[in-house]
This record gives C-alpha cells, sequence and structure tokens, in this order.
C-alpha cells in the first residue's frame, strides 16, 4: 500500500513549520536588545535601561571602601617585648661546670620549654624559686634569672624566649605559609611583619583580603593596600585574629559569551571591557556587540542622581547598555566599574535567529520532500 503526498499538503506542512517557529519561537540564550527595551520603565515595565556615557561612569564608580578605622590605624604599637600574664617562655640555661645542677650527664645546658607566665605574672625556675617575669623584657628577665642561678652555679647563661601563648600572641590563619599562633615580639608588632612571620601570603596578592577581628571590630584591608600605603600597616594588639581569604566578589556572565557562568573577580577593580575577556570575549559568530547589559540594583541615593529625580524610594533595578561599535564604547567599557553581584549579559546578533528560522524551515523541507519520496509522489 503507498501514500503519495500532494503538493497541497506538503505547503501546508511547511505552513503549519512556519506557525509553530513564530509562536514557540527557536532555542536562544536570553532576551533580544528589543525585547530588553520593551520591559523598561518607561515602557511600563520594571528596570531603567540606561546608555552608559561619561556622566554615567561618574555616578556609578561609587566603590565601597575597604580600609581599616582611625581606631585601627591609631593604635600605637606596644612596648617592648614585655612579658604578660598567659604568654609562654622557653628558657635555656648553659652552666660553666660538669657537675651540674639542672644538666644530665655529659652536658652542661638544659632546655625549661613552654613554661607559662600564670595569672600573678610569675614563673617557677629550678633553684631560681619563684620569679616575677610580667612587666619585664626576656633580656630583663634573663638578668634576674643569671642573678638568681649565678649564687647556686659558677657563671651561668641564660637564653630566654618568648614563645606562643595566651599573652601577647595573635593568631593566623587562611591564606598564609604556616597558620599557627605566633608571639608579637619587637620584630613582629605590626601587620606586615607577622603576615611575613607566618610564612608570608600564597594565594594570588591581586585579589588577597587581610581581615583582622579585635574584640568586637573587625577591619579589611586590601593586601596590595597595605604594602602601598604604610598607615594600612597597623600595630598589633594581645589576642588579635588575623584571616588572609581571596576576594569574594563575583558577577554572573550570560548569553552570547564564551561562557556562561558565575565568575569570581581577578582583580581589586574590574571594568565591563576586563569582565567579558575574563569569560573568554564575545562570541563572533553569535553576539551583538551593539546589545552589552549589566544589569544591577542601585541604591537610591544613586538611582536619583541618575535620573535627575528625587522622588525613588529604595534600590532600583537598571539595565546599563553598552555599545562597542560607538567610536568611544570600548573607552566607556573599559572606565565602567563592574560591582559584586553584577549580571554581565550578551545579546544576540539579529541574524543568528534568521540563521535559526533558515535552518529549521530548510529541515521542514527536507523532512517533506523525504515524505514525498518515500510515498512515490
Amino acid at each position: 500500500m503507498s501514500f503519495k503526498i500532494s503538493n497541497g499538503v506538503r505547503l501546508a506542512a511547511l505552513f503549519l513549520l512556519l506557525i509553530a517557529v513564530g509562536s514557540c519561537g527557536l532555542p536562544r540564550s536570553g532576551p533580544n536588545k528589543r525585547e530588553i527595551f520593551a520591559s523598561s520603565v518607561q515602557r511600563k515595565g520594571d528596570a531603567f535601561i540606561i546608555t552608559v556615557n561619561d556622566r554615567v561612569i561618574q555616578y556609578t564608580s561609587v566603590e565601597p571602601v575597604i580600609d581599616f578605622d582611625s581606631k585601627f590605624k591609631g593604635a600605637g604599637k606596644i612596648g617592648s617585648d614585655v612579658i604578660r600574664p598567659g604568654d609562654v617562655l622557653g628558657l635555656t640555661i648553659w652552666e660553666n661546670t660538669n657537675d651540674t645542677l639542672l644538666g644530665g650527664v655529659a652536658t652542661n645546658s638544659t632546655s625549661l620549654t613552654e613554661i607559662q607566665v600564670d595569672a600573678t605574672g610569675s614563673i617557677f625556675v629550678p633553684y631560681a624559686g619563684r620569679i616575677k617575669a610580667a612587666g619585664n623584657t626576656p633580656e630583663q628577665l634573663r638578668e634576674i634569672i643569671t642573678r638568681k642561678l649565678d649564687a647556686q652555679t659558677p657563671d651561668p647563661q641564660v637564653l630566654v624566649r618568648r614563645l606562643a601563648g595566651d599573652g601577647s600572641s595573635v593568631s593566623v590563619m587562611g591564606g598564609v605559609g604556616s597558620q599557627g599562633v605566633y608571639p608579637i615580639e619587637r620584630a613582629t608588632r605590626t601587620l606586615t611583619a607577622m603576615l611575613a612571620k607566618a610564612g608570608g601570603i600564597v594565594i594570588e596578592p591581586e585579589v588577597a583580603q587581610i581581615k583582622v577581628t579585635r574584640g568586637s571590630r573587625t577591619g579589611v584591608v586590601w593586601l596590595a593596600d597595605l604594602y602601598s600605603n604604610p598607615k594600612a600597616d597597623i600595630a598589633l594588639r594581645p589576642g588579635d585574629r588575623i584571616f588572609v581569604q581571596q576576594d569574594r566578589r563575583s558577577f554572573t556572565a550570560l548569553g552570547a559569551t564564551g561562557t556562561q557562568t558565575r565568575v569570581p573577580f581577578a582583580s581589586q577593580k574590574l571594568n565591563a571591557i576586563e569582565a567579558i575577556a575574563q569569560v573568554g570575549g564575545l562570541s563572533s559568530s553569535l553576539a551583538d556587540p551593539t546589545g552589552i547589559f549589566i544589569f544591577r540594583e542601585e541604591p537610591q541615593e544613586i538611582a536619583n542622581a541618575l535620573l535627575g529625580r528625587s522622588d525613588l524610594v529604595g534600590p532600583q533595578r537598571f539595565a546599563y547598555v553598552l555599545d562597542l561599535t560607538e567610536p568611544s564604547g570600548m573607552f566607556v567599557g573599559r572606565d565602567f566599574i563592574i560591582r559584586d553581584g553584577d549580571t554581565v549579559y550578551v545579546t544576540e546578533a539579529p541574524f543568528v535567529q534568521w540563521n535559526k528560522t533558515l535552518g529549521a524551515l530548510n529541515s521542514g523541507l527536507a523532512t517533506s520532500s523525504s515524505l514525498s519520496t518515500l510515498s512515490g509522489g
């Protein structure tokens, strides 16, 4: 039994295909430029759509300040390596005799490790008794212990070291070479010196942030600013908690770009051109360089200033438009700063959807022709 499909049937099938394409649409990465403009507040939508220019850049370049406040910066360095209750000390004692008080057989040196200064500020040293350590520097304590032992053993030599303890110490965590608790000593009384003591920074310096928690206050600074601005190199205090972290800001890339994903910032400041480059640039076969959008919510102060109004209350939705085909497009894109949480969306060029439609029609015609051949028509 054979079937014959007439030209009329083929035309009807093609007509139905056109209707399906027109009503359901073809696959695409998102709305086109015309559809986005149709959703603007000016057309009863819910977002303000603004073309980026120098005036827009002036108002939108405001960024949150990341720096230590005056209380952190105003704290002076603590005194010389003064021992405090809770500190942990290490003692090494050499005796100038074979018949030693503290040493064992065939040795004339004794190491006393992890001697903690008690709540009264005292420590106990064998044959020297209880000694007031708090309030003295390691050098002053060395002289006191030497005098105490001198009456028991000839010409003792004493070395005093401050180790990590509960007194003048800080904790260093995160992206450093060696996490741990470190004493605040003469050479490590500032933040940069303590970071060096902890093995330095092991994450990318460009996106490294240093967070210091002191009691109930917390301050954050960029690593780059810490080394370029001497005022940011704050003096440390006992109990400070130092955490080295990678910048957690990110933006989302969608549309006709090299990738569609959530993207972490690769530098302290990121402009629109750099953001596009970071995701592989514009797709040469898909992207419309006249339709690059940055979506974000602006606080009411910036929204009112941008629009020359004073009646807007609360955060407002904005879609900023970049046209890289304009003579100044690249410069404008380079000066427009991306913020944390932004969505960078690149629309498809108009011919892309046209090509998809033609492809669908050609596929439909081929299917119709195949059916006709099978039926012997």
